[in-house]
């Protein structure tokens, strides 16, 4: 964890870098955490350490982030899927918070984060059973954004992540605020909230840019100097 927000880091105060690719292997994204550090744990250590409570460092990221599963993304390794704005999955993606299984609950998030995504019902299935789902499943149910054959995965998961790149980064960052907005507040307080951000853009450079080359139908250049 430390380590992964160490780097996390340095790629945000990077002004170089637009997007942050996270990534494991064919055989999994993330499999959770260290069962035998846990079993080892008890209320009064959990406490004190505020134990998991460093990923919360990494959600709040400013940078977008695109979560790539191909393989597993269990307990943990799930909840860190679900911390990032896009996830891309292949077809051999498998996700799961099977945390109930061993006499426990998802902690870093899961209960939370899964119930705004795919809805309550949906989410009290997974957590209640541990049931494993397969990337089809997950896309129809709208936890992972694009499900994408396993060879073309990197092409394509560095194109998406390009694409987000090439953006103004202040303004992709405002965009990031509202849709995270929808999920924290009421209709109204989104909207309006959206609406003073729209309003704010007004002026930037990249708004001013993007709207220029627009009319002289040419391709703005944003990220230039």
């Amino acid at each position: 964890m430390e380590e992964v927000l160490e780097a996390a880091a340095a790629f945000e105060a990077d002004k170089k870098v637009g997007c942050l690719v996270l990534s494991g292997n064919e055989r999994a994204f993330a499999a959770g955490a260290d069962i035998a550090e846990l079993a080892a744990q008890d209320y009064a250590s959990m406490q004190a350490s505020d134990f998991f409570s460093g990923w919360d460092r990494f959600a709040a990221l400013r940078l977008p982030k695109i979560a790539v599963i191909d393989g597993y993304a269990l307990g943990g390794g799930c909840e860190l899927a679900l911390m990032c704005d896009v996830i891309l999955a292949s077809e051999n993606a498998r996700f799961g918070q099977p945390e109930i299984k061993i006499g426990c609950i998802p902690g870093i998030g899961g209960t939370q984060r899964l119930t705004k995504l795919v809805g309550r019902t949906v989410a009290m299935d997974m957590i209640l059973t541990g049931r494993m789902i397969d990337a089809t499943e997950a896309l129809r149910i709208g936890l992972v954004s694009r499900v994408i054959p396993r060879k073309n995965l990197e092409t394509e998961v560095n194109e998406v992540a390009k694409s987000i790149a090439e953006f103004p980064r202040d303004i992709v960052q405002m965009a990031r605020a509202c849709v995270n907005m929808a999920e924290n507040s009421t209709l109204d307080m989104g909207i309006r909230y959206e609406r003073q951000t729209y309003h704010a853009l007004y002026g930037l450079p990249a708004q001013r840019e993007g709207m220029s080359a627009f009319l002289e139908k040419r391709t703005p250049r944003f990220n230039e100097g």
